[in-house]
């Protein structure tokens, strides 16, 4: 029945007109940013990939529609945007006004509502052509209480009967539009609730976990370590051969191995060091300024520069604190503030999972990794047109690690090559900025990962 599947007369809503007031923020919930990207555009993109819908209607509040229409304006498709109302309710009867008497099938959903997955969509058209009405539903794992004045439980129902309710919610359009019509303005803004009051079933579609709402700054940070699981898996791939990258800290460790790998895809990898070609010392503005002057414009730069000494603060000299904190973070701000990138080029900065907790005789190497997270994250967002990401790497076997944990069991550890292969997939995508990529050693412990 998939292939039987026509697009014609089937569109979608994605409601978009919430203000952010339980969000907490000024700037409404749908255009706070995961990875570099608006979440609605994330949202978006998932239901353009299907190709299931004739139309995709944007109901948004007028005052952002500005700013909506220029971000869409890239997106070769029929996109329409609709003005939003004061309430749900009335933002599902707007888009549905707006969606014409040639609809079929109409799915409505929530663009804070990111991973809706493809399996999802496909459920939830197929369900509206044979059911007329159908919910995304998932088993709830809490007990449920009953307790109408909130102050004491008057009963405990059987938990096994009762679903926690999501979005898409699909419809026939005569259906779903009757509803709305014969509703009053004090109904349930939820819309299956409007199609049981007209007597109509609703069918049961299955949802997910990671089909999750983001309603508060909570959602918004979970959101993020979920897309960090998701990205190292669908990165489109494109050429590397004849791109120029330059790499900091190329001539040990990760960097001396990207260099390799590098060359193998046919780009002309850049190492900089202090013994490299393009002598540099990173620690020093000045000194990093010259040596980018030198090299030209760039594809890309990967900073691998680091710097660990496994001591205590107080056996830290005043000269070995400044080094640190140089060369973890002020090395990688130089470069990405020297460097001259092309339109598109990518920035990769090399933190460690260290960067995530803190733990006694690394701690200012694990706070620089820190800042280079968030340093990563801020410039994603002031620089759109390069792609800009974090690479994670958990303890990896270099030099610098066996001279600081020379008892560590190297079966633990990442090797090298590994770091690198995964550096070479970011290189190689064109969608994720902002991101925080992980590279975990599968049956690594997690004991003492302090750091690459």
């Amino acid at each position: 029945m998939l292939n039987l599947i026509q697009s014609q007369g089937i569109k979608a809503l994605l409601l978009m007109g919430g203000t952010g007031v339980r969000f907490g923020s000024e700037l409404p919930k749908q255009f706070h940013r995961l990875a570099g990207k608006k979440v609605y555009l994330y949202t978006l993109e998932a239901f353009l990939q299907s190709g299931l819908f004739e139309e995709i209607l944007l109901v948004c509040p007028a005052n952002w529609m500005e700013e909506v229409r220029r971000d869409i304006a890239s997106y070769a498709v029929k996109i329409t945007l609709v003005p939003g109302g004061k309430t749900r309710q009335e933002s599902s009867l707007n888009g549905l006004l707006a969606c014409g008497e040639s609809t079929q099938i109409v799915v409505i959903h929530d663009a804070v509502r990111p991973f809706v997955s493809q399996k999802i969509l496909r459920d939830n058209v197929l369900g509206a052509i044979e059911h007329r009405a159908v919910d995304t539903c998932i088993p709830s794992a809490d007990t449920l209480v009953f307790a109408p004045n909130k102050k004491i439980i008057s009963g405990i129902p059987n938990r096994s009967e009762y679903l926690r309710g999501q979005t898409p919610q699909s419809f026939a359009y005569p259906l779903i539009l009757e509803a709305h019509l014969k509703a009053d303005a004090h109904c349930s803004s939820d819309d299956c609730s409007l199609v049981l009051k007209l007597g109509h079933p609703v069918h049961l579609v299955e949802g997910s976990e990671e089909n999750m709402k983001i309603t508060s700054s909570l959602d918004l940070y979970l959101a993020e370590h979920l897309l960090r699981l998701r990205t190292a898996t669908v990165l489109p791939s494109t050429s590397l051969a004849g791109k120029r990258i330059a790499v900091t800290g190329g001539t040990g460790g990760i960097g001396r191995e990207l260099c390799r790998l590098l060359e193998q895809e046919g780009a002309i990898p850049i190492p900089l060091s202090r013994s490299s070609e393009y002598a540099v010392d990173l620690t020093c503005f000045h000194s990093a300024k010259q040596a980018f002057e030198k090299i030209g414009p760039l594809d890309g730069l990967v900073n691998s520069i680091g710097l660990l000494k496994n001591k205590e603060l107080d056996h830290l000299t005043p000269e070995e604190i400044d080094l640190l904190i140089e060369t973890n973070l002020s090395g990688v701000i130089y470069s990405c503030k020297c460097a001259c990138l092309k339109k598109g080029a990518h920035i990769i900065n090399i933190a460690s999972s260290s960067y995530a907790r803190g733990r006694k005789n690394t701690a200012i190497y694990a706070s620089a990794k820190a800042a280079v997270v968030n340093f990563t994250q801020g410039l994603a967002e002031e620089k759109p047109d390069l792609f800009i990401n974090a690479l994670v790497p958990q303890r990896t076997h270099t030099s610098m690690r066996l001279d600081n944990f020379p008892d560590e069991d190297p079966a633990t550890l990442l090797a090298p090559d590994e770091v690198a292969k995964e550096i070479i997939s970011l290189l190689k995508q064109s969608t994720v900025t902002g991101a925080i990529v992980e590279v975990r050693k599968s049956k690594a412990s997690s004991d003492n990962s302090d750091g690459s």
